[in-house]
């Protein structure tokens, strides 16, 4: 936050995400400034876990707003419960034959401790949770505006069909 001399002229500004440089499933340098001007919903998922069927309910925020400046960005993480073991190849293999995702998805990351992914210690800082800044579980949600802010922080028990209308709403803001 940049803070001038009163509160009205206090500011929020976009996280620096945009600088930030990720590995795709596939081995690829993804430049997260490549998603500027969309609505984003940064995922930590896990294939063997409670909530894995939301990659079902991911999908279908894909296929629903997609196509209007959205897209949800996957970022497999084995650092609760050991419940994403497999290789990247397995993963991608997982999504694709299980659930027919189309969204980005991510090389395994940590989202935890000081081998963080930076993207995730960004989004940490930026909405910390209801018991601190640390990730507690698999499926927890950054929606993220077309500005780069984090509007929201989601729980993993928070279901993709509840963010829909925060995702209509943000992609109502302009671009």
């Amino acid at each position: 936050m940049g803070f001038g001399s009163n509160a009205r002229n206090w500011e929020i500004r976009p996280l620096g995400i945009y600088n930030i440089m990720a590995a795709r499933n596939d081995g690829t340098a993804q430049p997260l400034a490549d998603y500027r001007g969309q609505v984003l919903l940064v995922v930590n998922t896990a294939s063997r876990c409670g909530f894995t069927p939301q990659y079902q309910g991911l999908q279908v925020l894909q296929e629903r707003f997609g196509t209007l400046g959205f897209s949800v960005l996957a970022f497999p993480c084995d650092q609760f419960g050991h419940q994403e073991p497999g290789s990247d190849g397995e993963i991608r293999d997982f999504c694709e034959t299980n659930y027919r995702t189309s969204f980005p998805l991510f090389a395994k990351v940590e989202v935890n401790g000081s081998a963080a992914h930076p993207l995730f210690a960004a989004l940490k800082r930026a909405k910390g949770g209801l018991l601190g800044s640390a990730i507690k579980w698999n499926f927890t949600k950054f929606l993220i505006g077309r500005d780069g802010t984090v509007i929201e922080r989601f729980a993993p028990t928070t279901t993709p069909e509840a963010i829909a209308p925060k995702i209509e709403a943000a992609l109502r803001q302009a671009k």
